[in-house]
């Protein structure tokens, strides 16, 4: 496979420069002239589109990062967006407007939530984000659940082309950002377990427990590695894989199978980089092309340091094209075409009206 998307943790830390961007005087001149524009025509946060964030040199920047996160490593980040400077509706403006330039939101949740914040929610999460019961009583989290819990996420990929996050407050300890190249993985995987790879070609059930309404109960097939006109393409979560396995109509999984995910994790570990997320860094990262993570961490709300991040999921549109057995997920699988997020009950759509 191989290829600029094949990079390890090593490469990410010798050309840091590539991928790891600081705001120019000019790109924070023109987002707070973009951001007097939304709000002078009265636009909300979740109403602004590129026509109502406008932007010049810095949009030519973010073509540039759409290019970067479809054709090359999959990660761009941008440092230094003064967050201390705005309102949290004026933050969420900002954000969702410059994303806007990179592709088009979709939906998160099942409640229409457009732009997340991820944060500790209390140990009442489960209830809110979806659970299940552990066969010794104890509640088994979904991934939505886990990841708004000060509790370490493992390797996954999020339901859209790119995710983004801004990051708006750091935690007291610890919550480092964690990514890794799926291509690299599969890549070594072929090296040295070609037929723990090969399995990972086949379908592997997954429940909806956390995602559609009333989604625990069911599961949809999906491979964790494809390859698509000469494309790869990776689609993995193991906690939906576990949350699976409790439901009696499941197919359950082999042996080899979990050896399989159990060396792609450890690959990830290998292979990977990380690093904290400073308020004022914005992330985007291919879902198709890179895993991510995150350490766990501990807020000391008495200070302040609270870990807190805007999250923006886009279906963008030159994206490549995806094997047909992701419809099950992602709707439409031609290239460029809008899908991903979350289809919203009774209407069926999966972003708002542009």
């Amino acid at each position: 496979m191989g290829g600029r998307a094949a990079w390890t943790g090593d490469d990410l830390r010798a050309d840091e420069a590539g991928w790891r961007l600081p705001l120019s005087e000019a790109a924070k001149d023109e987002i707070d002239k973009a951001l007097a524009f939304a709000e002078t025509r009265g636009c909300a946060w979740h109403e602004v589109d590129a026509g109502c964030f406008p932007l010049s040199g810095f949009a030519a920047d973010l073509a540039a990062a759409a290019d970067e996160l479809e054709y090359g490593r999959g990660v761009i980040q941008f440092k230094g967006l003064p967050v201390e400077r705005y309102s949290k509706d004026q933050l969420k403006t900002i954000f969702y407007g410059i994303a806007s330039h990179l592709g088009q939101p979709v939906y998160q949740s099942a409640s229409g939530e457009l732009l997340g914040e991820i944060r500790d929610e209390g140990a009442e999460v489960g209830k809110l984000r979806g659970q299940l019961t552990n066969a010794d009583g104890t509640a088994f989290l979904s991934s939505r659940a886990r990841v708004q819990s000060p509790q370490p996420l493992r390797w996954h990929t999020d339901r859209t082309d790119v995710v983004g996050l801004l990051a708006v407050g750091m935690a007291a300890e610890g919550g480092a950002s964690r990514s890794c190249s799926a291509v690299a993985i599969h890549d070594a995987m072929i090296a040295r377990r070609p037929d723990l790879a090969e399995l990972l070609y086949h379908t592997i059930h997954r429940s909806r427990l956390g995602e559609e309404v009333d989604g625990a109960g069911e599961t949809y097939p999906l491979p964790v590695f494809t390859v698509t006109d000469g494309r790869f393409a990776s689609h993995y979560s193991r906690t939906y894989v576990e949350a699976g396995q409790t439901l009696a109509q499941t197919p359950q999984m082999t042996s080899q199978q979990w050896e399989a995910l159990d060396l792609l994790a450890s690959l990830g570990d290998e292979l990977g980089y990380e690093m904290d997320l400073e308020p004022g860094d914005m992330q985007f990262l291919n879902n198709h092309v890179v895993y991510h993570a995150r350490g766990d961490f501990k807020d000391d709300p008495a200070t302040g340091q609270v870990r807190n991040l805007f999250r923006i999921w886009l279906s963008m549109p030159n994206s490549r094209r995806l094997a047909e057995e992701f419809s099950v997920l992602f709707g439409e699988t031609g290239a460029g075409t809008l899908r991903g997020g979350i289809r919203q009950p009774g209407s069926g759509v999966n972003a708002p009206r542009v």
